[in-house]
């Protein structure tokens, strides 16, 4: 074989080699993104079962809130009834706490609104009063309960605010 011939077969696999080398890089640079899209595309499935649990999670707790909702001027007519009939009050006491402790085997509260500062994630304000120093933003009278189902307010307590 010639020297020439040689030469040319050098350069053959020479060019092959390079060819073959950057086809190599080539690929491996398609495994790399195609090992970032599968990275991204985990984090992005992670992230939608995390929030579809949480609004699970959610739902359920709050699943009930319009028949608790609907429930609260039950409630209202109870308290009033007490209040205004002295006679009738033992029974209707007695049937106001069972239906109170069903409320909060449900996890349904009273907001607090006695001697408690005016907030407005609780509060409702429909009137503002002259008070002293002391009273001022402060709730002086609540004219409706407000309710919360678990950390969520289904009824804001409608109170007048000293100013």
């Amino acid at each position: 074989m010639s020297k020439k011939n040689k030469d040319e077969k050098k350069e053959d696999l020479t060019a092959k080699v390079a060819e073959l080398e950057a086809k190599v890089a080539e690929q491996e640079t398609k495994i790399a993104e195609l090992e970032d899209l599968k990275l991204r595309q985990m984090a992005e499935f992670d992230n939608y079962r995390r929030r579809t649990n949480k609004e699970k999670l959610d739902l359920m707790e709050t699943a009930g809130e319009s028949i608790f909702k609907d429930m609260l001027p039950l409630v209202d007519d109870f308290e009033r009834a007490i209040q205004a009939d002295a006679s009738l009050s033992e029974g209707v006491q007695l049937i106001y706490q069972k239906f109170i402790t069903f409320l909060e085997q449900h996890n349904v509260k009273a907001i607090a609104t006695e001697n408690a500062d005016f907030n407005t994630d609780e509060h409702e304000a429909i009137t503002t009063f002259a008070a002293g120093e002391d009273k001022q933003g402060k709730v002086i009278d609540c004219t409706q309960k407000g309710y919360k189902l678990g950390e969520k307010v289904i009824r804001f307590a409608k109170v007048v605010v000293g100013e």
